[in-house]
């Protein structure tokens, strides 16, 4: 029986090394890359939707191609590199499925320059990576486990004649000519959607979008629709035109109403909207930003435009322009004109400040900062007490009740630019000495990547709360006009507790609820003589500098955005989005309120023109930006 059954396993033996040995591995990797292929796309870019057709073909295109490459080989280079593609391309899947989920976006190679500030995603992976990623390298595991064991051995065949070697040269020849082929056609397919890359994806495949993705990088000038000022400014000025007669007039007679005031703007770290007003077991989340919202104005559908860099929310906000991929106006473009918000406040004689409890070189905010019209710069070296951090950044508390000191020693009327951290992923509040200022219990959260958000969340609105008593103090309150708003998402969108949280309070939660939760951020602002004011049309950051320049009566100079306090009914994101006060567009138009797919052909000739324009305005908005800052136009 003994010897029966070694028989039986040595008979299997051979057989698998018959098949590692053969054409049929290689046809065996080339199954595996495309299940993982597919497990790539359901759990990112088509989470709740149907594959379609072009995604698979293209998937199915590359992955063949580099298999009839490796079938051109001998024996030993077919098994190696049919092993290293399957390694480079789940690390690939690997790298964009962790980075879809912090940021639902898929990694760019521009995103090289980036990796100084790698240790902000770092801090995340722990909590983003999850048992069923092992799925990108489960196959690999296995046969690296029998080759080292020496179960698997790799055979040499017999060499080839010459005749043989150049047949086999010209079959490897054509595969890289086919490949380059499609891959041009493919990646011709992502550049339909420059801004898009969800649907980039969908037409030319993760393969075909990363082509396009490289091609972009080493010739990224051809990217920009303008290439001088002249041009640019005539779209802008017609754009502008537009927007002032449809939407120039004001709901509110509020120009001019703050002229000569202080102002604080206050960015507050990944401070979404859906968190306020809401309680869990029993507390208040967020009760000082509630009490705030409640006696001031509250803008309830305010939205982000970056891809979840706080300085790309920086960037929108002081330029009134749409950020460049993952931080990129601040890593590549640090010396661009942007007439920005402080070039506008220092016209009109306000002493100017930017104060953030991190170091000056981080995400290049040294460089960017120093270059624009700022007169007291404060980053964490200018901070006399930097004895509690958390996530390595100083604590909100203390930044706070010292940005109050420097506020008091400025001139009158000052702008200050406060940049919150504590409530920074991966939200475990690590450095945190009193737990005790966390004021709520997450319950049947708790340990989970929500419930750390939560938590982060509670200790910001702590702070915060120290912060509005120490202006109170300090008598800068009554008189100072603040303006709060989240910088950008803090949880990936689809993240299970949180969309079970989002159910218990919104019953009929659709999928474009979840989408526009993720985009919406916590938004408010304090003007004295004005209480209990909710304004629900949308709003977005490149809105806050031509807001200023209305509520102080200057000029904006440049400025994609419109004021907050006006009529215009859209805003519109980076990335190919636009949310209207009926609609949502995300590659088709939605219905807000139900979620369903809007039959555009049963539309009236005037809303199929009205939806056709915010798409070109879009269009022309995010042109206009890109070429900017490409070629540097409002020098």
């Amino acid at each position: 029986m003994q010897e029966t059954q070694i028989t039986k396993l040595e008979e299997i033996k051979v057989a698998i090394n018959k098949l590692f040995n053969s054409i049929g591995f290689i046809i065996l990797i080339g199954i595996s890359i495309m299940l993982k292929t597919l497990f790539f796309y359901q759990d990112t870019i088509m989470i709740r939707e149907q594959l379609n057709f072009n995604i698979i073909i293209g998937s199915i295109s590359f992955i063949l191609i580099i298999l009839l490459i490796c079938l051109t080989l001998s024996n030993r280079q077919r098994i190696f590199i049919g092993l290293t593609f399957n390694l480079i391309l789940s690390i690939i899947l690997f790298g964009d499925d962790l980075y879809y989920s912090y940021s639902s976006n898929v990694l760019s190679i521009s995103q090289i320059t980036n990796l100084q500030y790698g240790e902000e995603i770092m801090t995340t992976l722990p909590m983003l990576i999850k048992f069923r990623h092992i799925i990108y390298f489960i196959d690999l595991i296995i046969i690296i486990a029998l080759i080292i064991s020496k179960y698997l051995k790799i055979e040499e065949k017999r060499k080839l004649d010459k005749k043989g070697k150049i047949l086999r040269t010209i079959s490897g020849c054509l595969a890289i000519f086919v490949y380059v082929i499609i891959g041009n056609t493919y990646s011709a397919k992502a550049f339909e959607d420059p801004y898009n890359k969800d649907l980039q994806i969908k037409k030319a495949s993760i393969y075909g979008y990363h082509i396009a993705d490289i091609k972009n990088a080493l010739q990224i000038k051809k990217q920009a629709i303008y290439t001088n000022k002249e041009d640019m400014q005539k779209d802008y000025n017609n754009l502008k035109q537009e927007y002032k007669t449809l939407y120039g007039d004001s709901n509110y007679e509020l120009q001019g109403a703050i002229k000569g005031k202080n102002i604080i703007i206050l960015q507050l770290e990944s401070i979404q909207e859906f968190v306020l007003h809401k309680t869990i077991n029993g507390k208040e989340i967020t009760p000082n930003l509630n009490k705030f919202l409640k006696e001031n104005i509250e803008f309830s559908n305010m939205f982000m435009q970056s891809y979840s860099s706080t300085a790309d929310s920086e960037f929108s906000s002081i330029s009134s322009m749409y950020p460049m991929e993952n931080g990129m106006s601040f890593s590549k473009y640090p010396g661009n004109s942007i007439n920005d918000i402080f070039k506008m406040f220092k016209q009109d004689n306000y002493i100017t400040s930017y104060i953030h409890g991190n170091y000056s070189y981080f995400w290049n905010r040294g460089n960017v900062y120093s270059k624009l019209p700022v007169d007291y710069l404060e980053f964490k070296d200018k901070f006399e007490d930097i004895s509690e951090n958390i996530m390595g950044y100083l604590s909100d508390e203390l930044l706070y009740k010292q940005a109050v000191e420097k506020l008091k020693n400025y001139e009158k009327p000052f702008m200050t630019y406060i940049v919150s951290a504590s409530s920074h992923t991966n939200f475990s509040l690590d450095g945190l000495e009193d737990w005790s200022k966390v004021q709520i219990d997450v319950g049947k959260y708790k340990g989970t990547f929500f419930g750390n958000y939560l938590e982060s969340v509670s200790y910001a609105d702590y702070a915060f709360g120290t912060f509005i008593e120490e202006l109170k103090k300090s008598g800068i309150y009554d008189d100072t006009i603040i303006l709060l708003y989240g910088d950008h998402n803090g949880l990936e969108m689809y993240n299970n507790e949180m969309i079970e949280y989002l159910k218990e309070t919104t019953p009929n939660l659709t999928v474009t609820d979840i989408k526009l939760n993720y985009i919406r951020v916590a938004c408010g602002m304090k003007i004295p003589g004005i209480e209990h004011l909710k304004i629900e049309k949308p709003v977005s950051k490149l809105d806050i500098k031509p807001t200023f320049a209305y509520l102080c009566n200057l000029d904006e100079e440049f400025a994609l955005g419109t004021n907050m306090f006006a009529r215009k009914d859209f805003i519109c994101l980076n990335n190919e989005r636009i949310v209207t006060s009926r609609y949502y567009f995300d590659e088709n138009w939605y219905e807000k309120n139900t979620g369903s797919l809007v039959d555009i052909e049963n539309l009236s000739t005037e809303e199929k023109e009205l939806l056709e324009r915010y798409q070109n305005n879009m269009r022309t908005e995010l042109d206009i930006s890109k070429s900017i800052q490409i070629y540097n136009l409002l020098k």
